[in-house]
C-alpha cells in the first residue's frame, strides 16, 4: 500500500534518516559543553525570570502561543512514536542475523557491546533529544502565566536533557522502550493540555497522572529484562548511562508521587489546564 511505503520512507528509509550518525564533534547540540551550558542557562534564566515577575499579579498575555505549543508537542510526540516504532520494527527484521545466537528482539532491551549510535532508531532518539530542548518553553510559559514553578518541574526539565544526551553518547540500552512509552504518554498529555487551552477541558485529567505513574513502573519492569540479558550474555551497551537513567526515574517517581499526593490530598488541585501537572 502506498501509505505504508510512505511511512517506511519517512521513518527509516529516507537517506537523512537511514544514514544518520551521532558524532559528538559534528552533530548539532552533541557536545558536553552544549549540554552543560543549556542546563545551567535554563536554571539561571528560569530563576531570574521568576524573580523578575515575582511582583506582577496578572499573567503576561500569551494569546494562542500555549495552544499552538501544546498542539505542536502532541503532534510531534505522535510522529516520534510512530517513527521510532516503525524504525525499530524495520531494524529488528533487517538485522536479526547480526546478533548471533541472540534473538533479534533482545536488541530492543539490550544493545550489544560495541554498537554505534547510527541509523534510523538513533535518528529518532536524536529527534527526541532535540524535543526536550524545545520543551524548555514549558517553563517559560509557566512563568509568564504566573503559575507556581516547582522543584520537580525544573529538576525534570533540566535532568532529562542530560539523560537523552547519555542515551546517544553512550548508546544506552533500553532507550527504545523509554522513548516509545514517553512519547505515547505525551500524546495523551499534550492533547489534554491542548483541549484545556481552547476551553474544552476533558474529564480525564487524572488519567494523565495515572499514565505517568504507569510509565515509571513499566520502565522498572523493562529494566529487569535488560539486566537479565546483560548478566547472562556478553553485556549490554551503555549500562553506566542506564544506571543514571534508573536513578533519575526513581527520584522523579518519588518526587512525582509526593507532589501529587499533596495536591490531591489537600483538595487544592489546580484548575483544568494547569501546567503544574506536567512533569514527565
Amino acid at each position: 500500500m502506498e501509505w505504508i511505503s510512505l511511512l517506511k520512507r519517512w521513518s527509516s528509509d529516507h537517506p537523512a534518516i537511514h544514514n544518520f550518525q551521532w558524532n559528538s564533534e559534528t552533530t548539532w547540540a552533541s557536545s558536553p559543553t552544549f549540554v552543560l551550558a543549556t542546563v545551567v542557562g535554563y536554571i539561571a534564566v528560569s530563576q531570574a525570570l521568576s524573580a523578575l515577575l515575582a511582583r506582577r499579579k496578572n499573567p503576561v498575555p500569551l494569546g494562542y502561543i500555549p495552544t499552538l505549543h501544546n498542539l505542536f508537542l502532541a503532534l510531534g510526540s505522535a510522529a516520534m512514536f510512530v517513527g521510532c516504532l516503525q524504525a525499530t520494527i524495520a531494524e529488528v527484521e533487517r538485522s536479526s542475523w547480526l546478533w548471533g545466537p541472540r534473538h533479534s528482539a533482545d536488541w530492543v532491551f539490550c544493545f550489544p557491546q560495541g554498537i554505534r549510535a547510527a541509523g534510523p532508531v538513533f535518528f529518532w532518539s536524536y529527534v527526541y533529544y532535540l524535543s526536550k530542548l524545545y520543551e524548555l518553553l514549558d517553563t517559560l510559559i509557566l512563568i509568564l502565566k504566573r503559575r507556581t514553578l516547582t522543584f520537580l518541574h525544573v529538576f525534570h526539565h533540566a535532568t532529562v536533557i542530560v539523560m537523552c544526551y547519555f542515551w546517544l553518547q553512550f548508546v544506552q540500552s533500553l532507550q527504545i522502550i523509554a522513548l516509545l512509552t514517553n512519547t505515547a504518554v505525551h500524546v495523551i498529555m499534550y492533547t489534554y493540555y491542548f483541549l484545556c487551552s481552547i476551553n474544552r477541558p476533558p474529564s480525564w485529567k487524572k488519567v494523565v497522572t495515572n499514565l505517568q505513574i504507569v510509565q515509571f513502573v513499566f520502565s522498572f519492569v523493562a529494566s529487569v529484562a535488560t539486566l537479565w540479558l546483560h548478566f547472562k550474555g556478553d553485556g549490554c551497551s551503555g549500562m553506566y548511562a542506564w544506571l543514571f537513567n534508573a536513578f533519575f526515574n526513581v527520584t522523579l517517581l518519588l518526587l512525582f508521587l509526593n507532589f501529587h499526593s499533596k495536591q490531591y490530598g489537600s483538595n487544592k488541585s489546580s484548575s483544568h489546564g494547569s501546567r503544574n501537572d506536567k512533569q514527565a
